[in-house]
């Protein structure tokens, strides 16, 4: 009786020991490179005016930071994912089929994309067309028949003679980024459309004459860094990137945005929705972590408050352009609830 008693009692401490090895101390973020610096200011604001760690953030992409996310539900995947797009109806899915049943969408402001290249170069005016011709794998025939050919432009004056005579060189991001996502359906999209045949195209003949991108050196995959591609365009000045205007405006002293269809990325042209090339940012959450991994609510708490994310909030000296403060309100009150994500 005696020997079963001391086994059970061990198997119990056992399982405590088993528990507290489970738990972990901070938060663990990951996601989208473009709402990095912004969650990356909140955390460290977070870690130094509460009890609770510092959250650990990682820059996966947006498609990235999904997967991690969806993968399952515990300790060893990660409590939030940072995103510069919406949550696919596949993504949730896929957290569904994994046990990522109750997710809170955190919309938290909006940023547009920059087109931009060295200040020692000149400002590059140029039409959303002009760009979808500049990148596109495949592009209209230059003898006006309504036939899509392989892209044949090398320099930026081959498309407009009122473009500067230079080689296309695009530095950007790779197909795991939610800028690119946006970048092909908001630019390429857009300036694809101007050509009549292509918009009335079906559905899956219209997204790949839209949003494929070229693959002969012209766009040149620079990874998920957006730092990286502001020192390339330093170094080139021949060369554009595409990146988030929080990284243009930090860096203004080295790019500049490029004049697209007559707006520049600047934040009172994005903020009215002159600029065309914008977008939402967003942070998703496993409801199912809070109270089992300290401080999610809290740091809820923290991004939500009108002195973080509100019109005169830290995170606009960062670049973000803040919500219209009646969303704010609400959308706090639904982060606060834990209300979860429906798509279908």
């Amino acid at each position: 009786m005696k020997n079963t008693l001391l086994l059970a009692g061990s198997a119990v401490i056992l399982s405590s020991v088993a528990s507290t090895a489970m738990a972990r101390e901070g938060i663990s973020i990951v996601g989208s490179s473009t709402v990095y610096p912004f969650a990356t200011v909140v955390a460290e604001r977070f870690g130094r005016t509460t009890d609770f760690a510092t959250p650990k953030i990682e820059a996966t992409g947006s498609g990235g930071g999904f997967k991690l996310f969806c993968s399952g539900i515990g300790v060893d995947t990660p409590d939030i994912t940072n995103a510069s797009r919406r949550m696919k109806l596949s993504e949730f899915e896929q957290c569904n089929e994994n046990g990522v049943t109750s997710i809170v969408e955190v919309l938290i402001g909006f940023d547009g994309i920059a087109f931009a290249n060295s200040v020692e170069a000149d400002q590059l005016d140029i039409k959303m067309a002009d760009l979808y011709m500049a990148l596109a794998k495949s592009v209209p025939n230059p003898d006006g028949s309504e036939e899509l050919i392989d892209n044949p432009y090398t320099k930026w004056s081959d498309i407009n003679p009122d473009l500067p005579a230079i080689d296309i060189e695009v530095l950007g991001p790779p197909p795991t980024s939610g800028t690119r996502d946006a970048f092909v359906e908001l630019a390429m999209e857009g300036g694809c459309d101007t050509f009549e045949f292509i918009a009335n195209l079906d559905k899956e003949a219209h997204k790949a004459a839209c949003h494929t991108l070229r693959e002969d050196g012209a766009y040149v995959e620079a990874g998920e860094n957006d730092n990286l591609i502001v020192q390339k365009l330093e170094a080139n000045s021949d060369a554009f990137g595409i990146f988030g205007y929080s990284f243009l405006e930090q860096n203004d002293d080295k790019v500049q945005s490029s004049i697209i269809d007559g707006h520049e990325a600047e934040f009172e042209q994005i903020a009215s929705g002159e600029y065309g090339i914008s977008r939402p940012l967003y942070f998703y959450v496993k409801a199912q972590h809070v109270g089992t991994v300290p401080g999610i609510a809290e740091y809820l708490a923290e991004f939500t408050d009108e002195r973080t994310w509100g019109d005169d909030g830290y995170l606009v000296d960062k670049g973000m352009i803040p919500l219209p403060e009646d969303e704010r309100a609400e959308l706090a009150a639904q982060v606060a609830s834990l209300q979860s994500l429906e798509l279908n």
